[in-house]
């Protein structure tokens, strides 16, 4: 059997796997909150300790591969949204087992795109993508991921970049005027600062803060109870406050222009796969805004 985890700063989520054809059978899945452990193996281990499908087949048990959020440098990752220190060798420990593997997250991704059904991707623009052509993944969720894959003359491979690190490049008065803002908050803004959860928060700060939108007392009571990068999202999309939807707009203005970056900056002709968690829940606006390919 073979066990997956995605390693996220929100969530951890682990699934058993075994090996048939055209797909793997899963066997058991859970998904933990990042933030309520101490550590990787404490979240390894409950999951083991919780399914007596995986822990009853110890020997089975073959290879396990971890997709974390930041760099990996030989089989150790300091992860960057989590005060984590995630290292194989302890992973082999807590398994049992010695084919354990450690990569980026969004190198994860990559590998699995090509097992993708048509049914499982949401097409936002078609293009003309040249099947020999570079690829490339952006996904904004806790952080901003991103990645490539380089066509090798017979496959993709992917790579890893930190290029969600990179520093932000405002467009435009408004932007400059975002760029200034966070620069008092931060000193050196990164793209990570305005496309993620805490970017989209941001977002909204920016634009609340410089008087380009009152913020409904409702609104602000759901922020202190719920994530508030979530409550800014729903209140966008569901038309309740047209300062979150401003935030949203220029959320997907900017990533459009990142993804277009990206996309120079590796030679993806091969297209541009968009990822994380928040583009699944904005996905309508994406497809039905010019804001993103614009």
């Amino acid at each position: 059997m073979i066990l997956a985890c995605d390693v996220g700063g929100t969530s951890t989520r682990l699934a058993v796997f075994e090996p048939a054809e055209p797909r793997a059978s899963l066997l058991a899945e859970k998904t933990y909150s990042s933030r309520e452990a101490a550590s990787l193996e404490e979240i390894v281990a409950r999951f083991l300790a919780e399914h007596p499908v995986v822990a009853g087949h110890e020997a089975r048990l073959t290879q396990a591969c971890f997709g974390v959020a930041g760099p990996v440098v030989e089989g150790r990752c300091i992860t960057t949204n989590l005060p984590w220190t995630v290292d194989v060798s302890s992973l082999q420990t807590v398994l049992g087992i010695e084919e354990v593997y450690l990569i980026n997250d969004l190198v994860a991704n990559a590998w699995g795109i090509d097992w993708l059904s048509d049914s499982e991707v949401t097409l936002i623009h078609s293009g003309r993508p040249d099947p020999a052509g570079n690829r490339a993944v952006i996904a904004p969720g806790t952080g901003l991921g991103e990645a490539g894959m380089i066509w090798t003359g017979g496959k993709h491979l992917p790579f890893a970049s930190e290029g969600g690190h990179a520093e932000f490049g405002p467009r435009g008065p408004l932007e400059y005027e975002l760029a200034q803002f966070l620069e008092r908050k931060f000193g050196r803004v990164s793209y990570e600062n305005v496309l993620s959860g805490p970017g989209l928060v941001n977002l909204y700060a920016f634009l609340r803060d410089t008087a380009r939108g009152s913020e409904p007392d409702w609104l602000a009571e759901e922020m202190q109870r719920e994530d508030p990068a979530a409550c800014i999202s729903r209140a966008a999309i569901e038309g309740r406050s047209p300062l979150c939807a401003d935030a949203l707009r220029m959320f997907l203005d900017i990533f459009g222009q990142e993804s277009g970056n990206l996309a120079l900056k590796l030679m993806a002709t091969g297209g541009i796969w968009l990822g994380g968690g928040i583009v699944p829940k904005v996905i309508d606006w994406l497809t039905s805004t010019p804001h993103f390919l614009d």
